[in-house]
C-alpha cells in the first residue's frame, strides 16, 4: 500500500490548518497513522489520491445509509445546482422536506432547518430554556452533542457536580448550569432532579449513545428518562443526529417507543449535504423568532441544494423500506465475527456498531474508556492494510449502508476474525 501522496498532502495542509485538518479524529493521532486524502467515492468504496481503494464503514460518520454518490440524489443535486447554490429566501423544498420528517417522526410537529448538528442542539436548548423559563440542562458524560461551549463538559466528582469545561476557550461561566449524569444509571439522574429539578430545562440524551461507541440504552432506561422529565416539567431532547433514519424512518424514538419533547437531526437528513434540524412540540417551537422570544437565524440554513439532497435520500428511503432489514443483516454479520472473541466486545443496534477491545460489558462510559486503545490501533491498521476502512478512533461508530455487499461484508468479517485469532 501506497501512501506518498496523502502524506505529501498532510504536510501541506499542516501549514494551512491546525493539525492539518478540519474535525480534530480525521488526523489518524489515536492510530499512530497520517490520514488519508480521498479523492472520490462510489458506493461502498473509498479512493484516495494515491489509488487505493477501501470498502468504506465510515461513510461520511453516518450519512451514507444508501452508500456514496447514489445516482438518484446526484442528479437531482446535480439539476437543483443549476438553479443556484443559495437564496437567502423560502422554497417549496424546505417544506417539502420538513413534511417529510414529520410524517416519519410525528413527535416533530414543526421544525427548524439549520447547516449542522452542532447548530441544531444548541438551538433546541436554547428554546427549552425560552420555554420553560429555566436555565439548567442535563446531559451524559460520553453523550457529545456538537461543540457549543454549553455543552462541552465532562463530569466532575460527582454525580451533582457543575460542568467543568472539557476544551480550551471555553469559560467555566459558559458550562455552570450544565449538570452531568451517567449514562444508564438512573440513580445519577434522580439524585440530580432531587437537588435541582425545578430549575432544569431539558435533559438532553442520544437515545442510543454512539460517540463513546456505540452504546445502547438499558431496558426501560429511556421510559424512565421520559417518567422523570414529565414529572418535574422538564423537556425531554432527543439527540438523534447520528440514529434519525439510521435505526428506521421513525429513529430511536419509533425503535423503542419513546416520545421526545424535542429532537434534532441530521446526517441522513440533509442526504450527506451540510443540513440539520430541530423541531417538537408545536408550543416549544412557537417561541422561536419570529413568533418568540428565542433567536436563531441562518443565512444557508435550508439552501436549495442540502433540501434537494435530504429529499431525495428520505423518499428513497420511504420507497425501499426493505433497506433497514437488509444492512441490519449485513451489520449482525459483522458483530457475529467479533461475539465470543476473548477480548472483544461488541455492541449493535439496527446497521450502527463499534467494536471494543475489552472483555467487560459496554455499558456507559467508564466501561468504554477501559478499552485498550492500543489494541484499537492494531486492528485499525489490519483493516486497513486488508483493504477495509473504519473510524480511526476507539470512540466512533461503524456504519453499514445499502451499498454494501454480501461479498464485501463477508470479506469484512473473515478480516475480522483473522485479527480476533492473531
Amino acid at each position: 500500500m501506497h501512501t506518498e501522496q496523502s502524506e505529501t498532502l498532510y504536510k501541506k495542509a499542516c501549514t494551512l490548518m491546525p493539525g492539518g485538518v478540519n474535525s480534530p479524529v480525521r488526523a489518524f493521532r489515536s492510530v499512530g497513522r497520517t490520514p488519508l486524502f480521498i479523492r472520490s467515492a462510489k458506493g461502498d468504496r473509498l479512493l484516495d489520491e494515491d489509488g487505493n481503494e477501501w470498502i468504506d464503514y465510515v461513510c461520511s460518520w453516518g450519512p451514507g445509509i444508501l452508500g456514496h454518490a447514489h445516482p438518484v440524489v446526484v442528479e437531482k443535486v446535480r439539476q437543483a445546482a443549476l438553479d443556484g447554490l443559495t437564496f437567502g429566501a423560502p422554497t417549496k423544498k424546505e417544506t417539502e422536506l420538513a413534511e417529510l420528517i414529520r410524517h416519519c417522526m410525528p413527535s416533530m410537529e414543526k421544525l427548524r432547518l439549520v447547516n449542522s448538528g452542532t447548530e441544531a442542539v444548541m438551538s433546541a436548548v436554547r428554546a427549552a430554556r425560552g420555554y420553560t423559563g429555566r436555565d439548567k440542562i442535563v446531559k451524559f458524560r460520553g453523550c457529545y452533542h456538537g461543540h457549543s461551549d454549553g455543552l462541552l463538559v465532562k463530569a466532575g466528582s460527582g454525580a451533582l457536580t457543575g460542568g467543568v469545561p472539557d476544551s480550551g476557550g471555553v469559560p467555566a461561566s459558559y458550562t455552570e448550569h450544565t449538570l452531568v449524569a451517567s449514562y444508564n444509571d438512573r440513580q445519577s439522574v434522580e439524585d440530580i432532579f432531587r437537588a435541582y429539578g425545578e430549575e432544569i430545562a431539558c435533559l438532553l440524551v442520544e437515545p442510543v449513545a454512539a460517540n463513546m461507541g456505540v452504546v445502547l440504552p438499558e431496558e426501560g432506561f429511556l421510559a424512565f428518562l421520559r417518567e422523570i422529565t414529565a414529572r418535574y416539567g422538564t423537556v425531554l431532547l432527543f439527540d438523534e443526529v447520528i440514529t434519525g433514519f439510521r435505526l428506521g424512518l421513525g429513529g430511536a424514538q419509533a425503535y423503542y417507543g419513546i416520545r421526545p419533547d424535542l429532537t434534532t437531526l441530521g446526517k441522513i437528513a440533509g442526504g450527506g449535504m451540510p443540513l440539520a434540524v430541530y423541531g417538537g412540540r408545536q408550543e416549544i417551537m412557537d417561541c422561536v423568532a419570529p413568533l418568540g422570544e428565542v433567536y436563531q437565524a441562518g443565512t444557508l440554513s435550508g439552501n436549495p441544494i442540502a433540501t434537494t439532497a435530504g429529499i431525495a435520500t428520505l423518499s428513497l428511503l420511504m420507497e425501499h423500506t426493505e433497506i433497514y432489514e437488509e444492512i441490519e443483516a449485513k451489520a449482525a454479520l459483522l458483530a457475529a465475527a467479533c461475539q465470543n472473541r476473548r477480548g472483544m466486545w461488541v455492541n449493535r443496534v439496527g446497521s450502527l456498531l463499534s467494536v471494543f477491545f475489552t472483555d467487560e460489558p459496554v455499558r456507559d462510559y467508564d466501561s468504554a474508556a477501559s478499552s485498550n486503545t492500543d489494541i484499537y490501533a492494531s486492528y485499525f491498521n489490519h483493516m486497513l492494510e486488508n483493504g477495509i476502512y473504519v473510524a480511526p478512533s476507539q470512540f466512533e461508530s461503524m456504519f453499514v449502508s445499502a451499498a454494501h455487499s454480501e461479498e464485501d461484508v463477508e470479506r469484512t468479517a473473515d478480516c475480522i476474525r483473522d485479527f480476533a485469532m492473531a
